[in-house]
């Protein structure tokens, strides 16, 4: 039964809004199964019935939001990055490597008009934004992320010397980022800092900043 309800929670997911029938099949499931386990989530808030049949629910996104890969490492950073975010008037983002995707754990929106906004499904980006690669380089083989680029191994050299990695409109048009490593107590990367603009901004500029806001959040959880 737990299995067939996290089964219909990540169909739902990846559907957005779909009705029983889709959601049963998806997952092998019995109709009348789906549709008790679904009627079941919906009593505890996990999903909710919606024009299309059903859509996540608001306690799977509180439950999401307490989630992270260290203690404290939301606290730590959220003054900081409110303060990066007022200084360069762009959107900053904490992140994480999951499953070979950049997670993003907290989002700052940017004052400036134009600044670009959180990716719609709370998550993010494929592993290859400045925010991911920057984790990537500091993790070296540890990650399984299948083969990599033949350019890679330099890149990631390049990344490590100079603690910060780009990205220039690479993976979204009009997006571009700056980002480095926010490193836990034993000095081992926990998560990226990322700093997300549109092309008008100057990245090389923005990455001395960026750095130190890095330092500053790394220093914190030290300090935890």
């Amino acid at each position: 039964m737990l299995e067939g309800a996290f089964a219909l929670l990540g169909a739902v997911e990846r559907a957005g809004e779909a009705g029983p029938t889709r959601l049963a099949a998806e997952c092998g499931l019995p109709k009348t199964t789906a549709y008790r386990l679904l009627e079941q989530l919906v009593a505890l808030g996990a999903v909710e019935r919606s024009r299309k049949g059903y859509r996540m629910g608001p306690r799977i996104f509180r439950l999401g939001q307490g989630w992270q890969p260290y203690p404290g490492l939301r606290a730590a950073a959220r003054a900081p990055a409110r303060r990066l975010a007022r200084v360069t008037g762009a959107a900053v983002a904490l992140n994480v490597l999951r499953e070979g995707q950049t997670l993003v754990l907290d989002w700052t929106p940017g004052e400036t008009t134009g600044a670009p906004a959180r990716p719609l499904d709370g998550g993010g980006w494929p592993w290859f934004t400045a925010a991911g690669k920057v984790l990537v380089a500091g993790a070296g083989p540890r990650l399984p992320l299948g083969p990599l680029p033949g350019s890679w191994q330099r890149q990631a050299e390049a990344i490590r010397e100079r603690g910060v990695a780009f990205d220039r409109e690479e993976v979204a048009a009009g997006v571009c980022c700056v980002a480095v490593p926010v490193p836990g107590p034993d000095g081992v990367p926990l998560a990226s800092l990322s700093v997300v603009t549109g092309p008008a901004h100057s990245l090389d500029r923005l990455a001395g900043v960026v750095r130190q806001t890095g330092r500053v959040i790394g220093a914190a959880l030290r300090g935890r």
